[in-house]
């Protein structure tokens, strides 16, 4: 199912179909402020084994983020964060960058791993926001990938509509994403390591 939502001004009905479908342990796509992702809910163990099969990954070993409202959900899922990486973090986000954090001990037990590092975003993007309060936790997440060797990520939601209909539910549409990936910050050591250059520029915020 494509469902229409306009990121400026998003429809809480269509924000309530898309919430009632990850309670039941359904599968979206929906945008971000960098790529498109593919969600479920975080408490849904089987959800999250049928995330993995779409995108190909061995549960216990995929690098799965999770997708937070606000700031006020990572401490749940990361062992205490020192000052300086709070700082950080409360500049930089809602913005285009996944944190790498030493994993709480809640991680395990909702990815049936034994995860010791957890990627963290906080997208700028009020359509993924916005599911993530009202679903009231987190949700897994992993970028939508095109085999297309000269686009690395798809980004016209009819496209990815064509291609993913008959293994999730919903694909929202909230207009063409980009096809930058986040910036990936490592920030397991104390220090801020980027493993990835993406969109975000992380130079600006230290």
């Amino acid at each position: 199912m494509l469902l229409k939502i306009y990121p400026e001004n998003p429809n809480e009905r269509a924000i309530e179909q898309v919430v009632n479908v990850l309670r039941k342990g359904g599968i979206i796509i929906y945008p971000t402020d960098t790529v498109y992702g593919i969600g479920c809910d975080i408490t849904n163990h089987k959800a999250i084994e049928n995330l993995c099969k779409i995108r190909g990954l061995k549960p216990e070993k995929a690098n799965l983020s999770f997708i937070c409202y606000d700031l006020t959900d990572i401490a749940q899922y990361t062992k205490p964060i020192d000052t300086a990486t709070f700082r950080l973090l409360k500049k930089s986000l809602p913005g285009p960058f996944t944190y790498i954090f030493n994993a709480s001990n809640q991680v395990p037990k909702l990815m049936s791993s034994n995860k010791k590092t957890v990627g963290i975003r906080v997208p700028n993007n009020s359509i993924a926001r916005e599911i993530v309060k009202q679903l009231g936790n987190p949700i897994v997440s992993a970028s939508i990938h095109d085999e297309d060797e000269i686009l690395e990520y798809s980004t016209d939601p009819e496209l990815i509509h064509e291609k993913f209909e008959q293994q999730v539910n919903i694909v929202i549409d909230g207009g063409y994403g980009d096809n930058e990936a986040s910036t990936v910050v490592d920030c397991t050591s104390g220090d801020f390591e980027i493993l990835r250059q993406g969109k975000g520029d992380l130079n600006q915020f230290l």
